[in-house]
């Protein structure tokens, strides 16, 4: 079992689904709380809207410990003052990201550990892998705990689990061995530091205390 170090936090975003729609001020609350990354996944957004939403998050939570990640879009991370990039399988080459845009952080998100491998090869900082467990409109791509723990052993870049990623199933990520942890859905509740520290308070709570998934 994984005790250490403590497993980083990722708020992905849906502004549209969020009470009032105000990313950069639930993404401030977010980080105030704790939260380790914001992951900009805005993908209806044109790109003059999409730089000012991602620069609006990154003044948001100047000050704190957060870092800001845009979905896809190295280009706009950049311009943003964003910290970092999350390319997803089908996007942008690792590699090619890497060498046009060093100062960034780039993360990349695959679904298999063939993919995981060939990301770390490429030199991604980090891959997120999923959907580890039951997600809507992905049950039938469920990767399970067992290919997570296989990741994060074979890998030695860090492994970041998503997909039905909650309070109850935070802790068995945890254990697998994921080094990080992302979610949309905890973070659409109207108290965000709420969601936080329900998600810290798995992580950290013995596996015989965790909730049942």
């Amino acid at each position: 079992m994984v005790t250490a170090p403590e497993a980083s936090l990722t708020l992905v975003s849906d502004r549209r689904r969020l009470a009032g729609g105000n990313l950069p001020a639930v993404a401030a609350a977010a980080a105030r709380a704790g939260v380790d990354f914001i992951q900009v996944r805005e993908k209806d957004l044109l790109d003059a809207e999409l730089a000012r939403l991602a620069g609006a998050v990154v003044q948001a939570v100047a000050g704190t410990g957060a870092r800001v990640l845009v979905n896809g879009r190295p280009d706009v991370a950049w311009i943003a003052g964003a910290h970092g990039v999350q390319l997803p399988e089908e996007g942008l080459p690792v590699a090619a990201v890497k060498r046009s845009f060093p100062r960034l952080l780039v993360g990349a998100s695959r679904h298999s550990l063939e993919g995981a491998r060939r990301a770390e090869a490429e030199g991604a900082d980090f891959v997120l892998l999923g959907p580890v467990f039951a997600t809507p409109g992905k049950e039938q791509h469920v990767l399970g705990l067992d290919a997570l723990a296989e990741a994060a052993r074979a890998l030695r870049v860090p492994v970041h689990a998503i997909g039905g990623v909650s309070a109850q199933t935070a802790g068995l990520a945890r254990a697998a061995g994921a080094r990080g942890l992302a979610a949309i859905r905890p973070f659409l509740q109207p108290d965000v530091a709420e969601a936080v520290r329900a998600l810290r308070g798995a992580i950290a709570a013995p596996p015989g205390e965790r909730p049942a998934p």
